[in-house]
């Protein structure tokens, strides 16, 4: 049995890492396409292309996987079946499944393979490959003055070159300078000069030879104003230093894409969902906030509560903060504390009647004895003059009280006089002219209907708001399934590419290249259609990412029923037994 499994997984191996280069580089080749225009032509090193090639290679290597498992075993057991290899393994008693089990076995370990790798390598190579890029980006173009044509890649100036001798040498030569946007009124003409850089290529020095510089004074105020100044300079030498900062790849600090799901492995996207949940329970409790602050009347008999759900995380949010600005005050305070304990070890002094002074909170200040008693005893004065006070008014209100007890009510808790009788009916006059006269009752209905509108603005935008916070979710969601869809992913390719080759029979790159790329581009159509219903909030993430691989999955173990049974589902024969067969039934039927 070894010697059967060195057999299937020599067989293996070899088409296995072949596909897989070969799938790699034409994945590679896709997606630097689609930088082209903006990484090429920057006068960049053989290395910083290498490093940019590496990362990708890593980060599309997820993708490779699939279609390297369907196309190598496919393969495989194409070429066994082709030389009758696989019908001598079965003559011998050993079953489909046992041939199958090393390079089972080998897929397994794939998985958990690729698994590690989109969790913690991917993520890292990720963040390296989006701050290289950027930095691509962001360098302008290489010097490249050319004969006749204006070059403005330098920033201030527009160059232009009639003739170029070698790489240095130029001849005939304008220069505008728009370092001051004034328009074309600085000129300099020359009829020779040199380029060279220095200074580790951070500078370009442009020595020119026999010129004339020609600047003009921008006209300001109109037609009638004097003519403006204008000067006109010779030179036999004359020395520009350029910038070439521009020119220079600088490296931007990776933190800028620290907030990125694609660089977070399955720890740092549930830290990521919890804090985008947290942001969307804020703005649902800020409704609640904001209708009862809109209607003061609605709720000053009653209080507009939230949701229990919404108010339990609410809590638990201002409580997690409130113990991270506790921990933040702690350690704030224990850096000052070791401050002033430094400070007061180094500029205490010593003091000359110790018996009659007393140190304030261990520090520098110094009081008297008889200070600080005269300081208590005046706060004790102070606090029994208080106390008297309000022992008064509270016996003056009472006096009031005992005066006018005919038909009102003093409230126990707040104290107030609460009125019992009806309103008369020359108070509800009064009240009906103020409320219709005056015009209350139109201006509490253009309020109100102001407060409404106010309200739905409020909800409107909070809504945006809250589906943007909700998107997001789903993009971490899905990211954070993909991680195991694009492991998995290898199996399933394997339940199909193995039993199918053991149907086809085919080996080689004929028809084994064309069934996996019919499978795999149905995998890539499933995968993109499942991950864009869960974007679009139209099914949940988990049934979006897991979409594909459940679709493919009752495929492969059909190709594996099939194949245990040698069935003949790629050949005319297979059908046309097949259709005579139910041709015969329908007429015994008959």
């Amino acid at each position: 049995m070894k010697k059967l499994d060195k057999l299937i997984i020599g067989s293996f191996i070899g088409p296995f890492l072949l596909t897989f280069v070969v799938v790699d580089f034409i994945l590679l080749i896709v997606n630097m396409l689609k930088y082209f225009d903006e990484i090429f032509g920057k006068g960049l090193s053989f290395w910083i292309y290498a490093e940019l090639i590496g990362y990708f290679v890593v980060s599309i290597s997820p993708m490779a996987l699939p279609l390297a498992v369907l196309l190598s075993s496919l393969m495989t057991f194409g070429n066994l079946g082709e030389h009758f290899e696989l019908t001598a393994i079965k003559s011998s008693g050993i079953s489909l499944l046992r041939a199958l089990r090393p390079i089972a076995v080998f897929t397994v370990f794939l998985v958990i393979l690729a698994f590690l790798s989109n969790n913690f390598l991917v993520p890292k190579v990720n963040l390296k490959t989006f701050s290289l890029l950027y930095d691509i980006r962001m360098k302008s173009p290489a010097l490249d003055i050319r004969e006749g044509i204006f070059y403005a890649g330098i920033p201030g100036y527009s160059i232009k070159v009639n003739q170029k001798i070698g790489d240095n040498d130029l001849r005939d030569i304008i220069i505008y300078n728009h370092n001051d946007a004034l328009g074309n009124l600085d000129v300099t003409i020359a009829d020779s000069g040199r380029m060279e850089k220095f200074f580790n290529e951070n500078y370009m020095r442009l020595t020119l030879y026999n010129g004339i510089n020609y600047r003009e004074a921008r006209a300001t105020r109109g037609i009638s104003e004097k003519p403006v100044e204008f000067r006109r300079s010779t030179f036999d030498e004359n020395v520009i230093i350029f910038d070439m900062d521009e020119f220079q790849l600088s490296r931007t600090p990776e933190d800028l894409w620290s907030t990125n799901r694609a660089i977070k492995n399955i720890s740092q996207i549930k830290v990521g969902l919890d804090s985008i949940y947290t942001l969307v329970n804020d703005q649902r409790f800020q409704n609640y906030q904001t209708a009862s602050g809109i209607y003061p009347f609605f709720t000053r008999e009653r209080t507009l509560e939230p949701l229990p759900a919404i108010a339990e995380r609410k809590a638990q949010d201002d409580t997690l903060r409130a113990e991270k600005a506790r921990r933040l005050r702690a350690e704030q305070d224990s850096i000052l504390e070791a401050k002033n304990l430094l400070k007061r070890d180094s500029t205490e002094k010593v003091v000359e009647s110790p018996e009659n002074r007393i140190k304030v909170g261990g520090g520098d200040s110094i009081l008297s004895v008889k200070s600080v008693k005269s300081v208590s005893k005046s706060d004790s004065i102070f606090s029994a003059k208080k106390a008297n006070r309000i022992k008064n008014q509270e016996v003056l209100d009472e006096e009031e009280l005992v005066e006018n007890p005919q038909e009102d009510i003093v409230e126990e808790k707040t104290g107030k006089v609460v009125r019992t009788e009806l309103l008369t009916e020359e108070e509800k006059s009064k009240i009906d002219s103020i409320v219709f006269k005056r015009g209350y009752r139109s201006n509490s209905l253009t309020m109100a209907l102001n407060n409404a509108r106010n309200l739905k603005n409020n909800f409107n935008v909070k809504r945006s708001q809250i589906e943007n916070y909700e998107r997001e979710y789903r993009r971490f969601q899905i990211a954070w399934h993909q991680k195991y869809t694009q492991a998995f992913a290898c199996f399933v390719m394997f339940l199909i590419g193995a039993p199918l080759g053991a149907i086809i029979k085919k080996g080689g790159l004929g028809m084994p290249v064309l069934v996996s790329i019919i499978f795999f581009i149905v995998y890539y159509m499933l995968t993109i259609t499942g991950e864009k219903w869960a974007k679009e909030g139209v099914t949940d993430p988990i049934i979006g990412t897991w979409f594909s691989c459940v679709m493919l999955l009752p495929f492969g173990l059909f190709f594996l029923k099939q194949a245990r049974k040698d069935a003949r589902l790629f050949e005319p024969d297979f059908y046309i037994q097949w259709w005579k067969g139910v041709k015969a039934k329908w007429i015994s039927k008959d």
